[in-house]
């Protein structure tokens, strides 16, 4: 099977909000100023959890690995936004449009499956705190990752390769700022239930699966915190519980509302919005989310601040 469908249009017009050309400038501004910190604030989280030896943990691992694919998921997307933002020519060349929808595709899928493994991780660092070393230990984590990039690659090659296989009868416009599975099959004409049906089945594995399996998590975890009689261990507990279950809702609030239904009963302007939420938005809050509420990132940033400042 070919990975492009060889009667492709050379470029793709993304249309993002031409019915509303006001909203562009301050979409550009928006998008100048939240990149740079989201690269920022990702890039320090990395650096602290390979610098800071108190942060040398399977939780700080994870969250290396989500900062990483946080930096490769919005830069996959940005640049190409805010060159058609600022310019009045908003194409993107089909081959373009091809690599961004593979590079979407796996950045995202796989974050979704980091998500159950974060949580996975919690639940054993507070329901089985002596087992913990055992059982999270590097191998173990090691493993898990290869096996979520693995998972996300196979299923953004599969899912994006049969996107690409749709007939597009000439149409060369798509209703929205980024290349993305969903629209592109809602663009597509002639037969594509199937595609639909490949999609959803996909998702479930990838988005409802894993938000049921850290749901589950979760409520063990609330019901192990309760438990816990040192009302400063349920606050550290509740704190660092917190953080991720906020960047859970953050990223498969928009992904649920994306491809958990059927492309053809999205609406014109909800993928524009929950692109923009899940592209943008997430990657810049991620870091100050776990920044602001864990005490440990904090006193290692401070110390970073602190040695490039001195050295300076």
């Amino acid at each position: 099977m070919a990975f492009i469908n060889e009667s492709h249009p050379q470029e793709f017009i993304l249309l993002g909000f031409a019915d509303l050309p006001w909203l562009e400038l301050p979409l550009f501004a928006i998008l100048l100023v939240t990149y740079p910190i989201a690269m920022m604030g990702n890039v320090a989280i990395i650096l602290v959890s390979r610098l800071d030896p108190r942060l040398h943990s399977p939780m700080y691992f994870f969250l290396t690995n989500l900062s990483f694919l946080d930096m490769c998921y919005t830069t996959s997307i940005v640049p190409q936004m805010l060159f058609n933002l600022g310019s009045s020519r908003k194409t993107i060349s089909y081959v373009g449009c091809a690599l961004q929808l593979y590079l979407f595709s796996t950045m995202g899928a796989t974050e979704c499956l980091l998500l159950a493994i974060m949580s996975f991780d919690r639940y054993v660092a507070i329901c089985r705190p002596l087992h913990y070393n055992l059982i999270m230990n590097q191998r173990l984590c090691i493993l898990f990752v290869s096996i979520l990039w693995l998972c996300g690659l196979t299923y953004a090659v599969s899912e994006a390769t049969l996107t690409l296989q749709l007939p597009l009868c000439g149409i060369n416009q798509l209703d929205h700022l980024l290349c993305e599975i969903p629209v592109l099959i809602k663009t597509a004409c002639g037969e594509k239930d199937a595609n639909e049906l490949a999609l959803s089945v996909a998702c479930i594995f990838i988005i409802a699966v894993p938000l049921c399996l850290i749901l589950a998590s979760y409520a063990t975890i609330g019901h192990a915190i309760l438990k816990i009689k040192s009302s400063e261990g349920r606050k550290k507990a509740f704190g660092t519980c917190s953080s991720h279950l906020i960047v859970v809702f953050l990223f498969y609030g928009p992904g649920i509302s994306m491809y958990l239904q059927p492309p053809s009963s999205i609406s014109r302007d909800q993928p524009k919005f929950m692109g923009l939420f899940y592209v943008v938005v997430t990657p810049t809050l991620n870091p100050f989310i776990y920044t602001l509420r864990n005490k440990d990132v904090k006193g290692a940033l401070g110390k970073l601040g602190r040695s490039i400042f001195c050295f300076k």
